[in-house]
């Protein structure tokens, strides 16, 4: 027998619990530290971040619907499914990897204990004087498109988009560029999981390409980035100017500082609180 050839990897995206092509044919070499390819992943275009939204939108109501009990339930067997690909996950960010998974796992379980604690803490009965009660409760805000960032592939990741779903809200992820791969084992792990199809969706691309289309979309309600340069800060803050979105900018985060990228702080970018008044008996 012959030697035995390599076959190079295509990630797909992710949408709607699906893994389509792009669209545009694009795909886009991945390679490790010594220039070696590892892997092609797609190229992904308007019209798949447009496919993308649609899928969040029709998953964004059965989500937000859903008991918070039962949401943090379906993200802590995200984080049982991320163990079950430890080994994966970590050789697809290469060095430090067994490290970051560890890191991403704790995260998730973090945010999952959140889904049926936020509301008391941070919501609640009003005093108020008069035959009634007041009371503000938090709900999501709606499809939250979720700008990732370069370092810590996986861990940069899951703190960005585990609050905006542990708050009810489906999302549209752009993996990292530098190393979308871990984003893209993630993605199996999720449809093997309980999370209903459509609520997190994951694209890979270029950010210089995608971001000014995350701003400019409607049917994205709020946006969550970290490592965007100047240019893309501003093309996404002047398309929310001209939709209204919620803009949520990290800057300089250490995302393996549990202190700064955990608590109720990272989720209330991504819920509406509304104050409801119910009469009550003299």
């Amino acid at each position: 027998m012959g030697e035995r050839l390599g076959i190079s990897k295509t990630y797909k995206l992710f949408i709607g619990g699906k893994f389509p092509r792009t669209e545009s044919g694009r795909s886009t070499a991945v390679n490790d530290a010594s220039n070696a390819l590892v892997a092609h992943v797609c190229h992904a275009s308007r019209k798949d971040l447009r496919d993308a939204v649609e899928a969040a939108a029709k998953a964004q109501d059965g989500w937000a619907n859903a008991t918070a009990y039962l949401r943090s339930q379906i993200v802590y067997r995200l984080a049982e499914m991320m163990e079950g690909k430890r080994a994966e996950l970590a050789a697809a960010i290469g060095d430090g990897g067994a490290d970051e998974v560890d890191l991403a796992v704790d995260r998730v379980v973090h945010f999952a204990g959140w889904c049926d604690k936020f509301s008391m803490v941070m919501g609640g009965a009003n005093p108020v004087a008069g035959p009634y009660h007041n009371f503000t409760v938090p709900f999501p805000v709606g499809v939250t498109g979720v700008v990732c960032p370069d370092e810590r592939p996986l861990l940069g990741l899951v703190s960005m988009v585990a609050p905006v779903i542990a708050m009810g809200n489906a999302c549209v992820v752009l993996a990292s560029e530098t190393n979308p791969i871990p984003a893209m084992v993630l993605a199996e792990a999720l449809a093997t999981s309980d999370l209903p199809s459509g609520v997190v969706n994951i694209l890979t691309g270029f950010r210089d390409e995608l971001c000014p289309h995350f701003a400019g979309h409607r049917g994205i309600i709020a946006i969550h980035a970290a490592g965007v340069s100047d240019a893309q800060r501003t093309a996404l803050r002047l398309g929310a100017a001209e939709n209204l979105k919620r803009v949520t900018i990290r800057d300089a985060v250490n995302f393996a500082n549990d202190a700064a990228c955990e608590g109720p702080a990272w989720c209330e970018p991504f819920v509406e609180f509304k104050t409801i008044w119910h009469p009550s008996a003299v």
